[in-house]
Parts: C-alpha cells; structure tokens; sequence
C-alpha cells in the first residue's frame, strides 16, 4: 500500500478539493513533496484563508510513525491502494467528480475494468423469495462472464456474492468500513472465499475505520457508480437499496427492480421503483436485452427436471388459471417459501404469473394443434 495514498486519503479535506488536487499533479507523493516536503501552499481556492486553513489540513495529517504502522499492517494482509490517477483505478468510477481519490483493496481489482459489471442490491431482511431471486439472478448472469458488485450487507447483498461465488463468476465486495475490518461479522467466512475465489474487496476508507453509519451512504455511489446496471431485488420503503438507486439515476445508470407480492413490506420499495419508471425484470432476456448483450442459455442447463415442492405446484397448476391462495392451500408450503418456487418455475419457462397472482402453465408446443 502506497504511504502517500493512504496519507491523503485522510486528510481532512472535501473530496472535490481532493479530486481537483490529484488532477493537478501526477500522483499523491506529489501533492506531499510539494506541501509537507517542501513546506510549500498549494493554491487550492481563491479564498486566501481558506488556502491557509486547507494547506494546513495536508501538513496535520502527515503522522509518519502513524502512517507507517498503518502499511506495514496493511502489507501483511496484502492490502493495496489505488488512486484516480492509477491505470488500476476502475473506469467506470473516474466519469464521476464525487468518485474517491484513494482506494484500497485486496485481491483482483484488474476485472472491473474488463467486464461489465451489475449490482445487484436489496434489503438486510429479505425473505426466502428474495433469496432466491438474488441467488438465481447472480448466478445466471455471472455464468455469462459478469461482474457482480454488492456492499457484502446482511441479506440480498450476501446471497448475491454468494451465488457469485458457487458459480464461479467475479465478484467485487464495496465496504462501508476499512477494508480490514469485516462488518457484518458473520459475512466473514464469506469475506475470504470472495478473495479465495478471485474476487476483490474494495473501499475508500483507511484500514481501521469502523463501519459508523454515515460511510454507508458514500459506500453505495460506488457501487452504483462501479456498474452498468444496478437491480434491486428487494427493498423497504426506507431501505438503504432505495439510496444505491436514487444515486444510480443521478449518475445515469438503468435500474432493475424485481416485482414482489403487494402485501410484502420489502417489496415495496422494488413496486414502487417500478412504478417510477425502472425496468422490471420478469426474465433473463429481457435482462440481457437491456444490456445489449447476447443471452447465452445457461440457467436451463441440468435443470430442466423438477423434484420436491417444485414438482409438487407445478402438478396442481393447470391451463386455467390458478391463484396463489388455492395453490397455497392444496401444497401447504410455507407462503415466503412457495413465491420463491413459483419464481423459479417461471425462470424455467415452465408457468406464467397473471395479473392478480394467478398462475398457469406454459403451453406444451408439442400438443399445440395448427
């Protein structure tokens, strides 16, 4: 990790002022042989107390003995630092002029700017329909050579990595807390097979910094602003994925919101995302389309046989119309449980869901007469 980096990442300064300062010269060392080196102002505004008070801000931070203890633990746990003006430096961030001067990672940064990359967000407490969208969602799309970028929280953010993972795909953790500091904690057997896997952590703030609630708004522009696409999957009315998306549009990206049953308080933020405009996401195509991209049929390979409750509704579901109360009562599978099979079942192509949660079988092209 870069002493100069890490030292700049900590002054006490606003990151506009930091963006303009890191444009001006080549590279943090820069900046400090110039300042603290030198003992030369830098001329950061017209303001000439401001000028003061900010050429101080640089000189203040400069803790050698500190600074010092900071990489070499940073060395031990292979943390590195990358800053605006590095080619390592993700693209897709340096369009933005709030992106983070310094970032510090572990493990595999390079990928970012080689595939595309999707964030997929949604709510701490999901319900096991929301599990298995972001699980399926994730492994599908990661199976076609996608990033996956989420902020390694509790809930959606956690089975996106995950099915990330087991897939074998790429995935880019964003943490509202240094680097090392593993937050939520029982994320961290998960933390280390994202790096045993070739993935990457990644987050702007020193190595120490404990995840206090405010870095969490500043984690989400970067995960919004690291992808092309970002889909939420669930979310509350007051859900912290809501800010990813608002951040999102700002910054111009799509959003994709997965439609959720009306009585579900998580899914009220992906309705109402929907209602405002954001693309829902009823299938795979319809995803990779608004992508531009070709959709390679991964998901439907060995999985076109279905066993257990999966078989067990797809029986009861006929050509008429079926709803999901009468398909609730004939299985008897928990109702959380039961909407995340009917999700499946239609990713299979194998059901439709109609308006008013009512669901029927696709039609067998074989027993079609013309």
């Amino acid at each position: 990790m870069n002493i100069y980096d890490l030292w700049f990442s900590i002054v006490n300064l606003p990151n506009r002022i930091k963006v303009n300062l890191i444009k001006r010269f080549e590279n943090t060392e820069e900046i400090w042989m110039t300042n603290v080196y030198h003992n030369k102002s830098i001329q950061i505004c017209s303001n000439n107390k401001q000028n003061l008070k900010m050429n101080s801000n640089l000189k203040l931070a400069w803790d050698k003995e500190r600074l010092e203890n900071i990489v070499e633990k940073a060395y031990r746990k292979c943390i590195k630092s990358v800053n605006l003006n590095d080619k390592l430096y993700p693209q897709n961030l340096k369009e933005y002029m709030d992106a983070p001067v310094v970032m510090f990672y572990i493990g595999d940064i390079t990928k970012l700017n080689i595939n595309l990359n999707v964030a997929i967000v949604g709510s701490r407490k999901c319900s096991i329909y929301g599990r298995n969208v972001a699980d399926m969602i994730s492994s599908e799309i990661s199976k076609n050579n996608i990033n996956i970028i989420s902020g390694l929280a509790r809930g959606i953010d956690a089975f996106a990595h995950r099915g990330c993972v087991l897939s074998g795909g790429y995935t880019c953790a964003v943490l509202g807390s240094g680097i090392d500091v593993i937050y939520p904690r029982n994320n961290e057997k998960l933390y280390y097979e994202i790096l045993r896997k070739g993935g990457c952590i990644i987050s702007e703030f020193a190595p120490g910094t404990p995840p206090m609630s405010y870095n969490f708004p500043m984690r989400n522009r970067i995960i919004s602003g690291l992808s092309d696409l970002v889909i939420v999957v669930e979310a509350g009315e007051k859900s912290g994925a809501l800010i990813t998306a608002d951040i999102a549009l700002e910054q111009g990206k799509n959003i994709m919101a997965v439609p959720g049953p009306i009585f579900s308080n998580e899914s009220k933020g992906t309705n109402k995302l929907i209602k405002e405009g954001a693309y829902p996401f009823n299938n795979f195509e319809d995803l990779f389309q608004l992508m531009k991209i070709e959709y390679d049929i991964k998901y439907k390979e060995n999985n076109d046989k279905l066993g257990g409750n999966k078989k067990i509704i797809y029986d009861i579901i006929g050509d008429t119309p079926l709803h999901i109360d009468d398909i609730f009562r004939e299985t008897n599978v928990d109702i959380k449980q039961l909407y995340g099979l009917l999700f499946e079942l239609q990713l299979k192509n194998k059901i439709i869901c109609l308006s008013g949660n009512y669901y029927v079988k696709v039609p067998d092209k074989n027993k079609i007469i013309n």
